[in-house]
């Protein structure tokens, strides 16, 4: 499960902020150069190497998040129960689920061993506002991954609301959780779990 994670956040750092608009780059396209510019990032730069929790939090939360479309995702993995929470639910099951993902990634970051991406062809009309984008993750002495990403076109550009690794969908995994926590604590009880896991990253010995 480590390595799936691992390779489906080095995929994910594909995404550097780049303004994609109607007329910009085809997402396979933009995928597949950005995701040789940053895993060059992650290969020289020895303080992202070294784990070093401020570099890894800030690069998750500056480079890649940002790409996420939260509000649609934290809505599909919450299911039905989504329009009964209040705008102050949603509110903190969107902080609460965005600050988990980041503890997420940032733990997976460190972990990053010298894996590629193979972006695959897309396949999809000019016309599609929403489109799946499917890569391999190479991993030095192990298995490829498969890790597709679901992205709707936005005015601010393409933005990810689901990740599918090797055929399992990141919300539908989520929904079945999150389903089963809302009914033995509702609402309220999700939220302090969703929040007790961002607060859950450990940082290395000796960083700060």
């Amino acid at each position: 499960m480590k390595s799936t994670f691992l390779a489906l956040y080095i995929s994910v750092l594909s995404f550097l902020p780049s303004g994609v608009s109607a007329g910009g780059p085809a997402p396979d396209q933009l995928i597949d150069k950005l995701s040789g510019d940053v895993l060059e990032i992650l290969q020289t730069n020895e303080s992202l190497r070294a784990g070093e929790t401020t570099q890894v939090v800030g690069l998750v939360e500056q480079v890649v998040l940002p790409h996420f479309n939260f509000r649609r995702m934290t809505m599909l993995a919450v299911g039905r129960d989504w329009r009964d929470a209040s705008p102050e639910q949603q509110k903190r099951l969107m902080d609460a689920f965005y600050n988990m993902l980041v503890r997420t990634y940032s733990n997976a970051l460190t972990q990053y061993r010298d894996q590629t991406v193979e972006v695959r062809p897309l396949r999809a009309s000019p016309s599609d506002k929403i489109v799946k984008v499917q890569t391999e993750i190479r991993q030095p002495g192990g298995q490829p991954v498969t890790v597709d990403y679901v992205l709707e076109q936005r005015a601010d550009g393409w933005k990810i609301f689901d990740i599918v690794v090797t055929g399992v969908s990141l919300v539908t995994n989520y929904r079945g959780t999150f389903s089963q926590q809302i009914r033995l604590g509702g609402i309220d009880g999700l939220i302090r779990s969703l929040e007790a896991k961002g607060q859950e990253f450990t940082p290395r010995p000796g960083q700060s």
